[in-house]
């Protein structure tokens, strides 16, 4: 139950910054607030871009339209990479951040049972977890942070994490790229492609890491 706790509370953590900061940063992170705020920055856009990528570990930041303003910005392919890298590491630093508290610290933590629990499912549907958690709200943090706590294999992970930052960083740029606010789309295709390309990179690995 432990795990199921922690989960609960970091989502709390998470809310509660978004009822607090939430409507502040949408008025100031809008997409055209985002493409002003990042403008001002001159050739260093792209690296703050990637930096209000990484704020959303800790506070409300809306991600898909900070990645829009990159492709508005750089166009489709540049601030699809940009944000597809931004999305990606962001991911990555709180799997780490979280690994990196160790073992025992997790098992302190969670319990033995909820941890190792926590790290059988981690094998079992984790990369699902993280494929389908990716374009929610959030979610794809805590998850990223879980994962990391229960030592999911870290190739896996970063697959995972790769196949849904990708098609996203790309797909929300495309959309500032061609001037349009209506996110239908981008939701159809963020939520859609990750779970496509799960399909065909896992059996290729999953021999090799036993997923």
């Amino acid at each position: 139950m432990r795990l199921l706790y922690l989960f609960l509370a970091l989502a709390a953590i998470v809310l509660t910054s978004f009822f607090i900061w939430g409507d502040p940063l949408m008025e100031t992170f809008s997409m055209e607030g985002s493409v002003s705020w990042l403008s001002q920055y001159g050739s260093w856009a792209w690296a703050m871009g990637i930096v209000l990528l990484m704020g959303d570990l800790l506070l409300p930041l809306p991600a898909t339209l900070v990645m829009s303003a990159l492709g508005y910005i750089y166009g489709s392919v540049v601030g699809g990479l940009i944000s597809a890298a931004g999305s990606f590491i962001t991911g990555s630093f709180g799997y780490w951040l979280c690994r990196l508290m160790g073992e025992k610290a997790a098992i302190k933590l969670l319990g033995e049972k909820d941890y190792e629990k926590g790290k059988k499912l981690s094998g079992k549907i984790g990369g699902w977890v993280v494929v389908l958690s990716r374009w929610l709200p959030v979610f794809p943090e805590v998850i990223s942070c879980m994962a990391g706590m229960v030592r999911m294999n870290a190739t896996h992970f970063h697959l995972a994490l790769a196949s849904s930052a990708i098609p996203m960083g790309f797909v929300f740029a495309f959309i500032g790229s061609a001037g349009t606010e209506n996110p239908t789309i981008a939701v159809i295709l963020s939520a859609g492609l990750p779970p496509l390309i799960w399909l065909a990179i896992r059996p290729i690995f999953k021999a090799r890491l036993k997923l």
